[in-house]
């Protein structure tokens, strides 16, 4: 893993997109939130928050093995996101 600070910015990055992507679909196609795009959001802040305290996380005994998980958790939270963001109507 290349550093803390990188994959603090990936997750930033990311989860801030996906949000993006709804408020665009909100624009598009109801012009208001939905209570569907609303709970995704809201999902979407409380992994944000999840990941961003473990990342955050002292005295791990193998840190490697902490990033390369919380990096694979975080993998899979953006996929299933985008797979809800999918499915939006």
């Amino acid at each position: 893993m290349a550093s803390v600070k990188n994959l603090k910015k990936e997750i930033n990055y990311v989860l801030g997109d996906i949000i993006n992507i709804v408020y665009v679909w909100e624009m598009t196609t109801t012009g208001k939130p939905t209570p569907a795009s609303d709970a995704l959001v809201d999902g979407i802040y409380d992994s944000f928050d999840g990941l961003m305290a473990r990342v955050s996380e002292k005295g791990v005994e193998n840190k490697k093995a902490h990033f390369k998980q919380i990096r694979k958790d975080f993998e899979a939270a953006a996929n299933q996101f985008v797979a809800q963001v999918n499915e939006l109507k």
